[in-house]
């Protein structure tokens, strides 16, 4: 290709730039992972907000010509792929942004929007000059293989690139292990195999080694698929990128099989996790309803959200119980969980509770004295909520002899973490991979890609790891859930007024970071300074 010029990164037009430079301490998460500082002892994270009318705030991602300014640029060669030659218009319009929020009166600010994910119609790569890597961290999840092998495709079928490794066994791999050269051939039938074939594992960043083997092995394109720990790390390693003023860009594709990540509409394999459940719930219903006061338990993944257990729920109409971490529950006394399931039983004969794997933490450790412990990403290792949830309710009966029961605890976690993706998570991991590469080759960096109410947005890293996403127990979802079911929230009227009396000061305090100044700019500084999500 012929260099054109020098153009500068795009950026949404006539508004007015503003470029807020924050330092923050380095993150505790990252350091927990295995991440460590730069040499001042500083993760800097740079944001880049563009100011427009009526409170319009564009959070935008950063581009490597935000500090390497004289890179030349070069046509999109999707222009003659013969595959793109029916469509109507090539490129996303370079003004194109996503908005957050889509419920709004007509009163509102516009608020927070996000820079579209797509191809654009100049690039910052040659094909021939990428020599892009992706490495999977973190725990198993439906879809790694799907993600794997689009972006090794995508790369060498609409870009024309020829050179991407794989990095074996999650971040360790960059300095500890040789790479693995992919191809279309060698990953043409991945996406029909559960895990990952790049290896994965928790922990083992260290920033500088990473770097180190990016600059030394010459690589230009990193994608790196994982969680929010890993798109901290992922962070990180951008911003030691930058200050070396490397030309690599590095993408972020967030995986949780919890749906734990926030900003993002939902998370890949979440739909195959929820869908798999489904077979735990369905044999605990049967072997529940085949027995005298039959109990079927169910452990479903949520460390810290619920996502999966309560949509598991409403798809079933089978569970009786649903518990999830952010709605607490106690076992004993009048309005507590063990008089609830007397009275089911005596009602229905059976029952089925589900319960993700982070609920009732807090009373288990109280009963067992247990002491917080870390795995090697940094996440609190949790007690097993189903085998002492079940042995509660046995030890509870044992004292009604007149009342036996039959209990039965499945925990399907492992076997849901590692089948395949199904149908609709294979199609979404597609468009993630897609997007991200779109983005590499447009010179974006920085930033990890994911849909925002349906479209795929090109997303700075720490708005997505600032906080994690969790089911609000004052939502109309989990109301549908508490219907469905007909369990009581085991909460008191106090406590649920509590919650809604932070929800409604929450959204105030939104509010008056968008509406509260009369300049745009002013606005849009306070709130994303803030980290507020609008």
């Amino acid at each position: 290709m012929e260099a054109v010029g020098v153009a500068p990164a795009p950026l949404a037009a006539p508004v007015k730039k503003k470029l807020l430079d924050l330092e923050k301490p380095f993150p505790a998460a990252a350091a927990a992972n295995g991440a460590k500082a730069s040499p001042a002892g500083k993760w800097a994270m740079k944001k880049k907000l563009v100011g427009g009318d009526a409170g319009y705030v564009l959070e935008d991602v950063p581009h490597l010509t935000d500090y390497l300014p004289e890179l030349p640029t070069f046509p999109n060669p999707l222009q003659d792929n013969p595959a793109y030659s029916v469509v109507k218009q090539y490129f996303v319009n370079p003004d194109d942004t996503v908005t957050q929020k889509i419920v709004v009166h007509k009163t509102s600010a516009r608020g927070t929007h996000f820079r579209r994910a797509g191809p654009r119609q100049r690039v910052y790569f040659q094909s021939d000059e990428v020599n892009a890597a992706i490495v999977t961290c973190g725990g198993l999840c439906p879809g790694l293989n799907t993600v794997v092998r689009e972006l090794v495709c995508g790369l060498y079928d609409m870009y024309g690139v020829t050179s991407v490794v794989g990095i074996e066994g999650g971040y360790k791999g960059f300095y500890s292990k040789n790479t693995i050269p992919l191809t279309p051939k060698s990953v043409n039938d991945i996406h029909k195999r559960g895990g990952t074939v790049l290896g994965t594992s928790r922990g083992g960043h260290d920033t500088a080694k990473i770097v180190d083997c990016l600059q030394d092995r010459g690589i230009n394109q990193v994608y790196i698929i994982g969680g929010d720990g890993t798109q901290k790390g992922a962070s990180v390693i951008y911003e030691e990128v930058r200050r070396r003023g490397l030309k690599c860009s590095v993408v972020g594709v967030p995986k949780t099989i919890d749906n734990d990540i926030a900003v993002i509409d939902k998370s890949f394999g979440f739909d195959t996790a929820v869908e798999e459940a489904q077979r735990a719930i369905n044999a605990a219903h049967v072997e529940a309803e085949s027995a005298e006061n039959g109990i079927g338990v169910v452990k479903l993944m949520g460390r810290n959200s619920g996502f999966i257990a309560m949509y598991a729920t409403l798809a079933s109409r089978d569970v009786d119980c649903c518990l999830i971490p952010e709605s607490p529950f106690y076992l004993e006394g009048k309005g507590g969980l063990l008089e609830f399931i007397e009275r089911r039983l005596k009602d229905n004969g059976h029952m089925v509770i589900v319960v993700a794997e982070g609920a009732g933490q807090d009373l288990i450790a109280k009963s067992m004295n247990f002491v917080d412990t870390q795995d090697a990403s940094g996440n609190k290792l949790l007690l097993d909520v189903g085998l002492w949830l079940s042995q509660k309710i046995k030890d509870h009966f044992k004292k009604k002899p007149n009342f036996p029961i039959t209990l039965k605890y499945i925990d399907p976690t492992y076997m849901i973490r590692a089948v395949k993706s199904n149908a609709s998570d294979n199609v979404y991991c597609t468009l993630l991979a897609h997007s991200a590469l779109h983005g590499a080759m447009a010179g974006y960096t920085g930033f990890t890609v994911a849909p925002v109410n349906g479209r795929h947005a090109y997303i700075p890293f720490y708005r997505i790891t600032e906080k994690q996403n969790k089911v609000v127990i004052t939502d109309r979802m989990w109301a549908r859930v508490l219907c469905s079911t007909n369990q009581p929230c085991f909460l008191s009227h106090e406590d649920v007024e509590n919650m809604k009396h932070d929800d409604d000061e929450h959204h105030l305090h939104n509010t008056q970071l968008l509406e509260g100044e009369s300049s745009p700019m002013k606005n849009s500084a306070k709130c994303n300074g803030s980290a507020a999500g609008v």
